[in-house]
């Protein structure tokens, strides 16, 4: 088989695809890019794939995003990368803000509410299939698998700060790099080399050529991102309080939407009176079905912001004005962090350090995947556990149909979503 680098005509069709596709939140969004990128086309080896995801988890911001913006970069450059990452986030962010209108508008729809309901089911059947499909790949050895149960239970059980133990487990690669399997960034899983690879061997230079102009757009993506905030801070007002507060956000939202969520809804709630305790549940309820991060529900946010201060207008600039200050620094963390990791990434204590941070994400995806699952089954939680009277029938005969569809029929993401959503939509009108 001929392994070249795809067209960018070719990966523009693949990023929109992800973008429109990527339901579930991070581990969702992670497998669905494993499986175009990986599985699916071998454009990238399974092992750059981790190397990648490694350093995207240590980043704030969204993570899959940026995972996407990285792999868009390494095949195309910078408008790789801005492509990879627009189209990951817009499908998302046109669809959250008219479902922020209808909100607005009409209030809870049935019909929308059931079609979500049934996408959401499937959502968690293709989470539990990439938690599968990545322990079998990442973890080879018993540190892996140990730093992997830990980080599920410190995360789920003992809630330890996201950032603290993805930093443990770099810690202990770092000091034990050779208790991880060896080797260079291979091919899809399969045994076979990856059209990045091949092309990196064919021109050992390529990366280094393209290092300085991804440290221009990363300078130019810092410079957008703080020139709004600049602008409005000396007026005040809401718009004022929305670029600050949630330029505060991109840069301390490790550990992705979850780790921040808590924050977030204080302060909006409680401090700025943007929106209700009621009213931000429902924003991450939409968050949760719509493709895209979870973080667009600061979109929702900064919608009803917008829209109590001064109406529509105001509602479709607090939108926008939100999504520029939370995705812009990940282009900047990207463009500038990335060349220099390419370059270190055959240092052996940094790909120990990297392998450990593997590790603990298949802990993190797990946490995710039952956190999300929970929530998805049971209509009441008791701190960690779920109340087993509050156990949603409609959601467990939803779950059971979509994995009977992905792991004995093989049905494929998009057939699976739409059969989803359309048993869904019935079981809503039968089904009250």
């Amino acid at each position: 088989m001929k392994h070249n680098l795809p067209s960018f005509q070719e990966a523009l069709r693949v990023w929109t695809r992800v973008g429109c596709l990527s339901f579930g939140g991070p581990a969702a969004q992670i497998a669905m890019l494993q499986h175009e990128v990986v599985d699916r086309r071998s454009w990238v080896s399974d092992r750059r794939f981790l190397h990648a995801l490694n350093f995207c988890m240590l980043l704030p911001g969204p993570e899959a995003m940026q995972l996407a913006t990285y792999l868009g970069w390494l095949m195309h450059g910078v408008r790789g990368g801005v492509a990879a990452g627009l189209l990951f986030i817009m499908p998302g962010v046109a669809v959250m803000l008219a479902l922020s209108a209808i909100f607005v508008a009409l209030g809870h729809v049935p019909l929308i509410a059931a079609l979500f309901f049934g996408l959401k089911c499937a959502v968690l059947v293709l989470v539990v299939e990439a938690l599968l499909r990545v322990a079998r790949r990442a973890l080879k050895g018993a540190l892996p698998w140990a730093l992997a149960v830990a980080a599920f239970l410190a995360l789920f059980v003992l809630a330890v700060p996201f950032p603290i133990v993805v930093l443990a487990a770099a810690l202990a690669g770092w000091l034990a790099p050779q208790a991880f399997a060896p080797g260079g960034h291979g091919g899809n899983g399969s045994g076979e080399a990856s059209a990045l690879d091949a092309a990196l061997a064919a021109d050992p230079g390529r990366i280094s050529r393209m290092a300085g102009s991804a440290r221009r757009a990363g300078l130019v993506s810092l410079v957008l991102w703080l020139w709004p905030v600049a602008l409005l801070m000396p007026s005040g007002g809401v718009m004022a309080d929305i670029s600050w507060f949630f330029s505060k956000m991109a840069v301390v939202t490790f550990g992705g939407a979850y780790a921040v969520l808590a924050y977030v809804a204080q302060e909006a709630v409680e401090h700025y009176r943007w929106l209700s305790a009621a009213e931000m549940l429902t924003g991450l309820g939409l968050a949760e079905t719509t493709p895209g991060p979870l973080i667009l529900v600061l979109q929702f946010v900064g919608f009803l912001a917008g829209w109590r201060d001064s109406g529509w207008g105001g509602a479709v600039a607090g939108a926008l004005l939100t999504v520029w200050v939370t995705f812009l620094p990940c282009f900047a963390w990207i463009f500038l962090g990335a060349p220099y990791l390419e370059r270190l990434h055959d240092m052996p204590r940094l790909r120990g350090a990297l392998a450990g941070v593997t590790a603990a994400v298949v802990g993190v995806i797990g946490n995710l995947a039952l956190w999300f699952g929970l929530r998805v089954l049971f209509a009441e939680m008791h701190g960690i556990l779920p109340v087993p009277a509050s156990i949603q029938w409609k959601a467990l005969a939803l779950v059971v149909l979509a994995g009977v569809l992905l792991f004995r029929f093989r049905l494929g993401v998009v057939p699976l979503l739409a059969a989803s959503s359309a048993a869904g939509l019935v079981l809503g009108l039968v089904w009250p």
